[in-house]
């Protein structure tokens, strides 16, 4: 959530960086309207108050020196109802306030280039070389197939379209995915292990951004307001809400597995098959939280963690710094780790690294001290995909697939497996 100081205090400014995004101001100009109304009110009850302070003061006052006071508490009851219906108007126009800012996303940083699309993100860097491969390689959905590994057919019979049931070898290469990716951040990258619910509650939701402006792209569970989480980064992030902490606590690493479940609204006809675009998948996340000074360090440290799984995996990737009009909704800049697929001829991503400075925090309510004097500050929250699990096998499958159709285990992973190859007979 943008601070309505910043808004009022530099609005020009504030507009120019969410038009960058490409849809307007997202009713900024509304926004600072309301402001001005609220603030008027708010003068004027205030005002209304003073004067009600100065007479419940008078009124006793005047009765022991033996005054009439029957004009001035006619007076002081007009007023009080007065300030009633101001108290209400004021109420009702902060609650209207609050909903239009909840709806304008967060501020690109200065350095974000300014573009409309992901055909405007820039390339940092390449690592490793892609493959030439001596036979012809097949996609990630046939090649599990055939190894009899993935099952999508029984998992449309079960749940619809965009669902995979893992069957044997294919079950235990994600259970390793899964583990490795933990055991690196937690042993090596320095973050704490955390497992959370995979449902949340509203407020939750609204903390990270996903509310209200996502609503109707969220798997809803009426019966108890809870909503499947999209994401890790909700249930973690939203794990320090309602928290003040101290500096000694900063900057804090968080890691988490978690199912993901998500509706692919607008996403007809996008990666229809295999492992890629699914409305339950698996996905280890990184959070951070940080002091502002330092965030964007955190982030660029953040970025090479989520890297350093890609690296040790020895699969090709290349980084891309997302433009403007390519940002979440809450980022503020953001990188995507995208990996090399063979099947679609390009690289896909597979890790967004984002630093949200502090519109999340705002929302959640997570702050700190510098010292016991201090008055609380909010936080950076960072997070990044540490990585998309079931994207990373399918990289794992497409990128080790081998002539006779088996499948080598990156080296990395051949612990976790018990085994260097997945072969039909396997």
């Amino acid at each position: 959530m943008l601070d309505i100081k910043r808004v009022r205090e530099n609005f020009d400014e504030v507009v120019k960086r969410i038009e960058s995004r490409g849809h307007g101001d997202y009713g900024l100009k509304e926004i600072k309207l309301l402001d001005e109304k609220r603030r008027s009110a708010l003068a004027e009850v205030e005002k209304k108050k003073n004067r009600q302070k100065v007479a419940s003061k008078d009124i006793p006052k005047f009765k022991k020196e033996g005054k009439d006071t029957t004009q001035l508490m006619a007076e002081m009851k007009v007023l009080s109802d007065e300030i009633k219906l101001l108290d209400q108007k004021l109420d009702d126009i902060e609650i209207e306030l609050r909903d239009a800012i909840l709806n304008v996303p967060n501020t690109p940083a200065a350095e974000v280039p300014i573009g409309l699309s992901d055909e405007d993100n820039l390339e940092i860097r390449k690592h490793g070389t892609p493959r030439n491969f001596d036979f012809e390689f097949k996609a990630h959905w046939d090649v599990g197939q055939e190894l009899d590994i993935l099952d999508f057919e029984r998992a449309a019979k079960i749940s619809g379209t965009r669902f995979t049931v893992y069957k044997g070898l294919g079950a235990r290469l994600e259970r390793a995915v899964i583990n490795f990716m933990l055991d690196l951040h937690t042993q090596e990258h320095g973050y704490t292990e955390i497992l959370p619910p995979f449902m949340v509650n509203r407020d939750a939701m609204t903390g990270t951004g996903q509310l209200p402006k996502f609503e109707n792209d969220m798997f809803h569970i009426p019966a108890k307001d809870f909503f499947l989480i999209p994401t890790a980064e909700v249930p973690v992030t939203n794990f320090r809400a309602e928290e003040i902490l101290t500096l000694d606590e900063l900057p804090v690493y968080y890691t988490a597995y978690t199912p993901c479940f998500r509706k692919e609204a607008g996403s007809a006809g996008r990666d229809t098959r295999g492992l890629i675009r699914q409305h339950q998948f698996n996905k280890v996340e990184m959070v951070k939280l940080s002091k502002p000074e330092d965030s964007y360090k955190e982030l660029l440290t953040l970025l090479d963690n989520a890297e350093d799984v890609l690296r040790k995996l020895e699969i090709p990737y290349r980084v891309v710094r997302l433009c403007s009009g390519d940002l979440g909704f809450s980022s503020a800049e953001t990188y995507d780790i995208e990996v090399w697929m063979p099947s679609y001829g390009r690289y896909v991503e597979i890790s967004s690294c984002s630093n949200f400075e502090d519109f999340q925090a705002r929302r959640a309510n997570i702050r700190f001290r510098r010292d016991t004097k201090s008055k609380p500050e909010f936080v950076h929250t960072l997070n990044g995909s540490g990585l998309a699990v079931g994207r990373t096998v399918a990289a794992i499958l497409e990128n080790y697939q081998q002539k006779d159709g088996s499948v080598k285990i990156p080296e990395a992973l051949i612990q976790y497996m018990g085994t260097d190859t997945i072969r039909k007979e396997d």
